[in-house]
């Protein structure tokens, strides 16, 4: 599994402890972290990384992605408005699976000043043993497309 990352400057150190997790863990195979940003504490407007990484899901360059800054809020609203890009905010257990299992979300998003070094990984993992469980979401799922479909901009890039 290919999994693009990024953070704003906030999440710096939280966002190099995971990407040091997923390249260490033997759970989930992962066979390259591609890391989109920050490198510095110097301040940056989460949206540019946000969109750097959603484009990298939407483009099919990366399988899955992780997004991290004060909240995940942010970053959870900017993913979104890029099309074919499912992306949600996990704060605990139950989040971390469901968006896999129900939402077949492609990017979780996390809060670092929320969420703890030990819980962050603990929720990645979750994430990433998770598969999209179909059954009853698969409906719900597929209505989410059609609308992205129906506002998608005519002759856009990426699909």
């Amino acid at each position: 599994m290919k999994i693009a990352i990024g953070c704003d400057e906030i999440a710096l150190s939280l966002k190099n402890m995971i990407k040091e997790y997923l390249q260490t863990q033997k759970e989930v195979p992962v066979e390259e972290v591609v890391d989109m940003g920050v490198f510095s504490k110097e301040p940056v407007d989460y949206p540019d990384v946000a969109e750097k990484v959603a484009l990298a899901i939407a483009n099919h360059e990366c399988e899955r992605g992780i997004l991290i800054c004060g909240t995940g809020i942010g970053m959870a609203i900017v993913a979104n408005k890029i099309p074919g890009v499912r992306a949600a905010q996990v704060y605990d257990p139950y989040s971390a699976e469901r968006a896999r299992k129900s939402n077949n979300a492609q990017i979780m998003t996390m809060g670092a000043l929320t969420t703890g070094p030990e819980t962050a990984k603990y929720l990645v993992e979750i994430w990433l043993k998770c598969d999209f469980a179909g059954g009853r979401s698969t409906r719900k799922v597929e209505k989410i497309k059609q609308i992205d479909a129906k506002f998608r901009i005519p002759n856009s890039t990426h699909q």
